[in-house]
């Protein structure tokens, strides 16, 4: 059971992957958290270095995909400028949207990873359906209280755990 909850790699910000990083490791698709991974949780629409991040992936043909627990409004309101498809209300760790996502990219789960800052979405999630997930630190610890409240349960999963620079 505590192999679900084990992160391919644990990484400081999603701005250290690079996109060869992620090719030396033979991964060409990303499953995208939005809140508190590309952007603080309080923030609506991605940043000159989200759009940098991304653009740069794009040009080294790694395939992107947001997944995100999020309403519509708010998942589409942040995809649209970056021209990147997007799952809303993805009930993650359940697999819906990460299933989608695969069919989306046209990759097998072997060469896909899913990034995100939460042990119990996306790490959990990412390894039920097969993908290597990269857990990364949160940009802001000002988050909503039922996210608060899940931080403490990660806790004993992640003693020990240093975050690294790349994978």
């Amino acid at each position: 059971m505590k192999k679900l909850f084990e992160p391919y790699a644990y990484v400081n910000s999603i701005f250290d992957i690079t996109p060869e990083m992620l090719k030396k490791n033979g991964i060409y698709g990303l499953i995208l958290d939005i809140d508190n991974t590309l952007v603080a949780t309080n923030v609506k629409e991605a940043g000159e270095k989200v759009y940098r991040y991304i653009k740069d992936l794009k040009d080294s043909r790694i395939k992107t995909v947001i997944v995100s627990n999020g309403r519509k409004h708010r998942v589409e309101e942040f995809c649209k400028p970056l021209e990147i498809e997007y799952i809303y209300k993805a009930y993650k760790p359940l697999g819906r949207g990460f299933d989608k996502a695969i069919r989306i990219m046209d990759l097998s789960r072997d060469q896909v990873a899913v990034i995100g800052d939460q042990l119990f979405t996306d790490v959990l999630g990412g390894n039920l359906k097969g993908i290597r997930p990269i857990l990364i630190k949160p940009i802001d610890p000002d988050e909503p209280i039922f996210v608060r409240i899940k931080r403490i349960f990660e806790k004993p999963f992640l003693k020990k755990k240093e975050y690294k620079d790349k994978l």
